[in-house]
């Protein structure tokens, strides 16, 4: 019997929180942010999962980052900090049976955080893609991973959930998988760029 925090691709759901431009553009290492909240929504598309999306105050804040944007459904505008306040947000998660859903986006102590805490109240178990959310200054995205722990939430990683998505390498979809986690790690600079010789092991061959 499967631990009752275990994903899967048929129980979970995806929400983007707030990547706009005019917020963005103050988070650091946003590049990394928008790559790795891609990736995520990639997967989550490639498996048939509920994806969704918000924006705070558009007018003031700009439209989601174009390439999230070209990705994602219709993003619904909202002026309270919690993407619950938009009623298709709930709705959405409950029509197809996801009681798991994974945030993604920014800033994680404000829009994150209250989010978060009212899909907790309202029954959800949630996920927060630590390398997948940010805010301006490092203090406040820790101080609310932290709390949001101490909440109920559940701290994890991009690449974790994606993995933990297909539950292991016999899933029909996995070597499309392993290719958008090759693009991505073809992408990250530095010491972690993969060597070109690397594949996602396959058990299964």
């Amino acid at each position: 019997m499967p631990h009752p925090t275990r994903m899967s691709a048929g129980d979970t759901g995806l929400l983007v929180i707030d990547v706009q431009t005019k917020l963005m553009a103050k988070i650091p290492n946003a590049d990394a942010l928008v790559r790795n909240i891609a990736f995520l929504v990639d997967a989550a598309k490639l498996l048939g999962m509920t994806v969704q999306a918000t924006e705070q105050y558009s007018k003031g804040l700009g439209g989601t980052v174009p390439e999230l944007a070209a990705r994602l459904p219709e993003r619904p505008d909202k002026l309270a900090f919690s993407s619950c306040a938009v009623p298709s947000v709930i709705d959405n998660f409950h029509r197809p049976a996801c009681p798991k859903v994974v945030l993604a986006g920014i800033e994680s102590h404000v829009c994150v955080l209250n989010t978060a805490l009212d899909l907790l109240a309202a029954g959800f178990r949630v996920y927060l893609a630590a390398d997948a959310l940010a805010s301006r200054y490092l203090i406040d995205h820790d101080m609310a991973l932290r709390r949001l722990e101490q909440a109920g939430a559940i701290v994890t990683t991009v690449e974790t959930c994606v993995f933990e998505w297909i539950g292991g390498s016999n899933h029909p979809r996995f070597k499309e998988i392993s290719t958008l986690v090759q693009e991505r790690m073809a992408r990250m600079p530095g010491p972690q760029a993969p060597n070109p010789k690397h594949q996602i092991p396959n058990k299964s061959q």
